[in-house]
């Protein structure tokens, strides 16, 4: 995950350092590329990881505040990225977050008892205080998504172009039927790799067709970082 996103409509601020997913600029060389970036090799609760067992506990359900909305797709030099109008969201533990942005990666960041899924999406919220909680999404190769349709026929080709997706976009139309999660506390996935992130990852994937996961792939084929230990943090499920 995650690059946090436009709350209002402004553009995405880019981080200075160039990073990115080949060896000269990976994962394992982030902590290293700029002194902001010490938590991606010195953070002790950092994400992905691999979401095996977990303590099944009775979890407050999130509050999916969803409707259509309006949006821009963006090619942020990592990845596709949605930002869609404000006013959408989700109530954890009681507290409100607002959706920032969506994005997608190849191949999924989550394992799940060590299988790796063909994508992941990441929904970024963030709630008055600045705090962030990161939905995520599995993907599974199935179906086409008709919900991602308009803006997948039109993927911004190179890195800092974007335009908007005609129509709106039923938002709640990206989680899957089933919501039973994966809770755990995490960071974002991305440099400056910051920790203190709320993490929801739905156990249950949403299809999308092989031409559609191929479209994408096309412009970023493996932007995935790998999975991080977890330590003694608690993950529950539930």
């Amino acid at each position: 995950m995650a690059e946090t996103g436009p709350a209002d409509g402004q553009r995405t601020t880019r981080i200075p350092a160039t990073w990115g997913y080949e060896a000269r600029n990976g994962p394992a060389l982030w902590g290293t590329l700029e002194p902001a970036f010490s938590a991606c090799a010195l953070g002790r609760e950092q994400s992905p990881v691999d979401l095996t067992g977990g303590r099944r506990i009775e979890l407050t359900p999130i509050e999916f505040d969803y409707g259509r909305a309006r949006m821009e797709v963006e090619n942020t030099g990592h990845t596709i990225q949605m930002n869609p109008e404000p006013g959408h969201g989700i109530v954890l533990e009681g507290i409100r977050h607002e959706l920032l942005q969506f994005h997608f990666h190849r191949s999924s960041e989550h394992l799940v008892d060590g299988a790796r899924f063909a994508m992941e999406l990441h929904l970024v919220h963030r709630n008055e205080g600045g705090g962030l909680a990161v939905v995520g999404v599995l993907i599974s190769e199935g179906g086409s998504n008709a919900a991602l349709a308009p803006a997948w026929a039109h993927l911004p080709p190179d890195p800092g172009t974007a335009w908007a997706v005609p129509g709106k976009l039923d938002l709640a139309s990206l989680l899957p039927p089933f919501r039973t999660t994966w809770r755990y506390r995490g960071s974002l996935t991305t440099p400056p790799c910051t920790e203190g992130v709320a993490w929801i990852v739905l156990d249950t994937p949403l299809p999308m067709s092989p031409a559609q996961i191929a479209a994408f792939a096309a412009l970023y084929p493996n932007n995935y970082r790998p999975v991080q230990p977890l330590g003694d943090r608690d993950l529950c499920r539930g």
